[in-house]
């Protein structure tokens, strides 16, 4: 099948330092070695699919390139004996998209260790729906219950809420049973986000009025942050005894200012996702509950679709910070 040609989003940096996007012909001979080639149907846009799109080298170290890091499809070829041409399977995170060939592709090739088989009560849609998004806020509140944050616990904090991770958390969690406050600067989303189940809903500027304080009055039983900096010190500052802060994501800042007082004083747990390179054990664990137990009633109202063609131009929304919920990718169509 080296010969198979098929359509990719192809990032290309230039000697002044800009960067292009197209939609361009590849070989399947062009692809990276691996034991398995994926058909991909439908794949996923992500923040960092946005970086590594605008020639972020913090995120893809070599140009031209392909960015997704996700992908459902059929295997196509495999020269391992754990899958077998037509399996049903997806990837999200490793080393896909970033420096090796993604998911806005028709084709991709990786490790077998990679892919998950696809849960038979999800469509591939349902899938990318959910993609490195979902999983990531399904480990963030995989974790909170881990370490004990309940429902009963008290109300639990959404950063970044109407992003994928945070859409999806809060609905998540408000499924589950708790109290759910969410963080926006998007003053227009209340009606999405309290259709998705949040309880409340607080704007930056009211958390972050006393921000420079040592410590604030205990509030949040856990916290689910997606964009870091002062949003995430002062939610550990307002964390309750014993609770739980679950960090994902770093859209605001990678820096945090923070002072000991709220882990010697209350014992705040300090928790970081690392959601690309979770053991597959646990990674399998997510995605059954995900299948299961915490099947997402409104995954559809979270999400749309878009074709391949059109990628380019979301990208640029989301690094604007005019994003909402989950971008589906049907790479099939142009």
């Amino acid at each position: 099948m080296a010969d198979q040609s098929f359509r990719a989003l192809v990032v290309r940096k230039h000697a002044d330092g800009t960067c292009t996007r197209a939609i361009e012909e590849r070989q399947v001979g062009d692809l990276p070695a691996g034991t398995v080639l994926v058909r991909v149907l439908y794949s996923s846009l992500n923040y960092k699919d946005a970086l590594s799109g605008s020639g972020n080298t913090g995120v893809s170290k070599h140009y031209p390139h392909t960015p997704g890091i996700d992908a459902a499809g059929v295997v196509a070829y495999s020269t391992d004996s754990a899958f077998k041409e037509g399996d049903e399977v997806l990837c999200t995170g490793y080393d896909l998209g970033m420096n090796t060939s993604g998911g806005l592709a028709q084709y991709i090739r990786v490790p077998a260790e990679w892919l998950v088989r696809k849960p038979e009560s999800l469509s591939f849609l349902e899938t990318m729906q959910l993609g490195t998004a979902g999983y990531t806020a399904a480990l963030s509140v995989l974790t909170l219950q881990d370490n004990g944050v309940r429902p009963d616990k008290g109300e639990v904090l959404v950063s970044g809420a109407t992003g994928g991770v945070g859409s999806i958390a809060v609905h998540l969690l408000s499924q589950l049973g708790y109290r759910v406050i969410a963080l926006t600067s998007k003053a227009h989303a209340k009606p999405y986000l309290n259709d998705l189940g949040a309880s409340g809903i607080e704007s930056p500027q009211q958390f972050l009025a006393n921000k420079d304080r040592l410590l604030l009055s205990a509030r949040w039983a856990g916290v689910i942050d997606t964009v870091g900096g002062d949003i995430l010190a002062t939610a550990v500052k307002s964390t309750r005894f014993d609770g739980v802060v679950a960090i994902c994501g770093n859209a605001a800042s990678h820096e945090i200012a923070l002072n000991v007082y709220p882990f010697i004083l209350r014992g705040v747990h300090l928790i970081g996702i690392y959601s690309a390179d979770t053991p597959m054990d646990k990674r399998l664990r997510v995605w059954e509950k995900l299948a299961g137990e915490w099947k997402l009633p409104k995954i559809a109202q979270l999400s749309r679709v878009i074709p391949l063609g059109q990628v380019s131009t979301e990208m640029d929304a989301m690094l604007a910070g005019q994003g909402k919920g989950r971008v589906v990718v049907d790479v099939q169509e142009d």
